[in-house]
């Protein structure tokens, strides 16, 4: 199971970032999560599970799922404790996926986009690779160290923030803006926008968690 399960959830999707995807050899399992159902359904993707509450979807697409499809749909209460992303991730992995894309997890409201940030440490936990990914950002949770290759980058920056609490002896090499044993806190900006200064940039530290994010900037002639 090295490809991807691709969850499709409500906030921002850009059309051929996202059908890209979908029709890519690397995905091999599609979840539909409540208003990213809309999506898949105005381009006539078929996901392979559907979940949610609901409450954000029209009622005649959910109709027609299940009426004219026999695709697997879990529908929860409305007053429920976890978000339709979260119960989509649970899911993937919960099917045993180890490869997870959170796509339409980015938008206008940041409190979504923070929830599922913190969502992807269940699947850190879980040993699955989960990343958030839109047109300009790819984020994902490491509780490791990393070499990020300048070719292999999603943007020509990245950043990195401690997750839940401070981090001892943080190492940056390689990069514009080196570190050595430094202290990692969640307090300051000091590790926002780094660039890579040669082909490879090696990130280590021996405990803790830490949130990536390779970003790149949104053209200036779509802005």
């Amino acid at each position: 199971m090295n490809k991807y399960t691709v969850i499709i959830s409500g906030g921002a999707l850009d059309e051929k970032f996202v059908t890209d995807i979908l029709k890519s050899e690397e995905t091999e399992l599609i979840i539909g999560a409540d208003h990213g159902l809309v999506f898949l359904h105005e381009h006539g993707i078929l996901p392979d599970y559907i979940v949610g509450d609901f409450d954000s979807t029209p009622e005649e697409i959910i109709s027609y799922y299940r009426e004219n499809t026999k695709i697997p749909i879990r529908k929860f209460n409305p007053v429920k404790d976890v978000s339709d992303t979260e119960s989509a991730l649970r899911l993937g992995l919960e099917l045993g996926r180890k490869r997870i894309l959170l796509v339409g997890a980015t938008g206008s409201r940041a409190d979504h986009l923070w929830a599922n940030v913190q969502c992807l440490k269940i699947a850190l936990d879980a040993g699955a690779d989960a990343r958030i990914v839109d047109s300009y950002n790819r984020i994902r949770l490491l509780d490791q160290g990393i070499v990020l290759k300048k070719q292999e980058a999603y943007g020509p920056y990245f950043s990195v923030f401690p997750l839940s609490g401070t981090v001892l002896d943080f190492n940056i090499r390689g990069a514009k803006y080196p570190l050595c044993h430094h202290v990692l806190t969640p307090y300051d900006s000091l590790c926002v926008s780094n660039e890579f200064a040669e082909d490879e940039v090696e990130i280590s530290f021996p405990l803790g968690e830490v949130i990536l994010m390779e970003t790149r900037d949104v053209p200036k002639d779509t802005k």
